[in-house]
């Protein structure tokens, strides 16, 4: 997570919302990481765990990551938690709660839905002040 969090803060020194991500293959080997790159980029869809899925599938070669594990600093939204599901990771852990758009348990249960073929296990929590107050220092600050 605390890699994760030095992504997030890259996002938030380019003026996007601090959200870092990294992949972690089996072995607990850095596959790839990722940040928010939504105001780089103007595209809606670079949020830090889709770069970072991105990023490791193309260094593993393949779309489907299991075995591999999803570090993120904020809980997945809709978007980010159907990726995670259509990249068939084996666990997402994430840092801050998101009570007004994630899917991973607040609002929404995405990646437990039974009726999806495939559902990674969920850690919640980690590091979850520090990712937070990340993001209120975002906000705060605009």
């Amino acid at each position: 997570m605390e890699r994760a969090l030095a992504e997030a803060e890259r996002a938030a020194l380019a003026g996007d919302v601090p959200v870092g991500a990294v992949v972690l293959g089996p072995d607990g080997s850095l596959l790839a990481t990722g940040h928010n790159e939504r105001e780089a980029t103007g595209d809606p869809t670079a949020h830090a765990e889709v770069l970072a899925l991105r990023r490791a599938a193309e260094r593993l070669g393949a779309w489907r990551l299991t075995g591999c594990t999803l570090v993120v600093t904020l809980e997945p939204c809709v978007m980010c938690a159907g990726a995670l599901v259509q990249s068939r990771v084996d666990r997402v852990v994430f840092g801050a709660p998101d009570e007004k758009a994630g899917a991973v348990g607040s609002l929404w249960d995405l990646v437990r839905d039974r009726r999806l073929n495939h559902r990674p296990e969920v850690v919640h929590g980690v590091l979850a002040e520090e990712c937070a107050g990340l993001l209120t220092r975002f906000f705060r600050g605009r």
